[in-house]
């Protein structure tokens, strides 16, 4: 599989989905208040935090975290959601993608649904639904069908396991997580149908990533701007659901 590059790419100042550019001095960063006593890596996450031109769009633009803006430039380039779609969303908190899907779908002034699941509670997304629990559950599986009005156009899976600093065992706790989120994909979508879920790259995927091939039109792997450049996080997108099976069907390999 080949990598498709960067989404919404960057050169020279940082661009925002919004189009607009951060400059910083040359040579200066902001450092949090409050560092003495904390780990070493945990001042790091918050001097990048700090500096991170995406955390502030993001905040500043009302979204709950700054994955809300990968999904959005993911769906600027590949046109994911349609005004009346039905979306599911696993692992959904704290909200940023569902936000996004509600806009994109238009929720509220059509036939579009939008529908969160997570271990952990969620803010209200006005005329979503969001469910706590797991989706390895068959009754949540059931109480996702009554809310989407059956099958979903599109399954999304931000979900990834609490780091450890150790890649290969990031790498293979997050695949876990693909394997459930691909489950609970063929168990929910339409014909024609997408998938889109965190893939952290590191070889382990490859059996996971042929069987989306067997049962998809199309897969590739996206990384957005706004996913850090020093991170081995990436999405892996398969488009064209047809649900033959292994074995069956011809895989249209996406180079861009």
């Amino acid at each position: 599989m080949k990598d498709s590059g960067k989404v919404g790419g960057r050169s020279g100042a940082k661009k925002g989905s919004s189009g607009r550019s951060y400059r910083g001095k040359a040579g200066l960063t902001r450092q949090p208040k409050k560092m003495r006593g904390r780990k070493v890596s945990s001042q790091r996450w918050l001097t990048r935090q700090l500096n991170d031109p995406f955390v502030a769009e993001a905040k500043t633009r009302g979204f709950r975290s700054r994955a809300a803006l990968k999904l959005e430039q993911i769906d600027d380039r590949y046109k994911l959601f349609q005004p009346g779609m039905a979306i599911v969303d696993l692992g959904c908190a704290p909200g940023g993608w569902m936000q996004v899907a509600s806009m994109r779908t238009k929720l509220g002034q059509g036939l579009a649904r939008l529908v969160g699941i997570d271990l952990l509670e969620t803010e209200v997304i006005l005329d979503a639904e969001i469910f706590v629990g797991d989706i390895m559950d068959s009754a949540m599986m059931e109480c996702v069908r009554d809310a989407v009005g059956g099958t979903a156009d599109g399954v999304l899976s931000d979900m990834a396991a609490a780091t450890t600093g150790h890649r290969p065992t990031d790498h293979l706790r997050t695949m876990a997580l693909l394997e459930v989120a691909l489950d609970f994909a063929f168990e929910i979508l339409k014909r024609d149908g997408f998938f889109l879920a965190k893939c952290f790259r590191g070889g382990a995927e490859r059996d996971v990533l042929n069987i989306m091939k067997h049962n998809f039109k199309s897969v590739r792997h996206v990384k957005p701007a706004a996913s850090r450049k020093d991170s081995i996080e990436s999405y892996v997108l398969a488009t064209g659901f047809h649900g033959k099976g292994l074995g069956n069907g011809v895989v249209n390999m996406a180079n861009s």
